[in-house]
């Protein structure tokens, strides 16, 4: 892979779901493929009902070069040491635990992946450890993407434009130009953006000038699945029943 170039889309609502699809079908036009990352318990994403809107999207995206990423875990019984506890500290028994579960969620939804994205983009080595050991293919935090078949790292930093972030000008701007220097020099390009924030046109406009820079310095278009280069076992082991109760 020579300079890559990831776009990431998280956060997947209905409310969302126009400008997410107005999004996508501007980058269709730059043949630049999305990597969606689902959280297994997000607030509109209903397993149990198929004939869900964003489910129907989400499907016909992967259709096309689009694929799916594991975003966080499965939600876990309240209380302090579930929310002092993620991914940046888990050990490998707790991570691999979690990873079950939001599989589990994931595939009663019809999905399937091989790449893992941990919460706020912070992985612990127990919780690489884990994702390995479950058949994951990649796993990709906050400074890199890690293919678990071999054991590489490439060193890239992730460019984030989300609810938490500036979406001042010069915020934006630097998003730009920064992106536009790292495919310059060959370096990746990751660029993050939370779906929430495609209302703000700044965001939107940062995102796509920061793509089309990277393009214009040669940057190759992928997901994060494209990082893999080892067959994940993750098809060939067996996925445990998980009762609701447990998620």
């Amino acid at each position: 892979m020579s300079t890559p170039l990831v776009v990431s889309l998280s956060g997947l609502e209905h409310r969302s779901l126009d400008s997410c699809a107005d999004f996508a079908a501007e980058l269709d036009r730059r043949n630049v493929p999305l990597s969606l990352l689902i959280s297994p318990s997000p607030t509109d994403l209903d397993s149990r009902d198929r004939r869900s809107p964003l489910l129907g999207w989400v499907a016909d995206r992967l259709k096309h070069r689009d694929t799916v990423s594991l975003h966080g875990f499965a939600r876990t019984s309240p209380g302090l040491r579930s929310r002092l506890a993620p991914a940046a500290r888990l050990p490998a028994h707790e991570a691999g635990l979690r990873l079950v579960a939001a599989s589990a969620v994931l595939e009663q939804a019809g999905l399937r992946t091989h790449t893992f994205i941990p919460p706020r983009w912070l992985a612990s080595p127990g919780t690489v450890l884990a994702a390995q050991r479950r058949g994951f293919a990649v796993c990709a935090d906050a400074m890199g993407v890690r293919d678990l078949g071999t054991g590489s790292v490439l060193r890239s930093r992730i460019r984030i434009l989300g609810p938490g972030e500036v979406a001042e000008p010069w915020w934006c701007r630097a998003l730009v130009l920064g992106a536009g220097r790292a495919a310059r020099r060959g370096r990746a390009v990751r660029l993050a953006l939370e779906a929430q924030t495609l209302a703000k046109p700044a965001v939107r406009h940062a995102i796509l000038d920061a793509v089309d820079l990277a393009l214009h310095h040669g940057a190759e278009p992928v997901t994060y699945a494209s990082f893999a280069t080892v067959r994940s076992e993750l098809d060939r082991i067996p996925k445990p029943r998980i009762p609701h109760e447990a998620w």
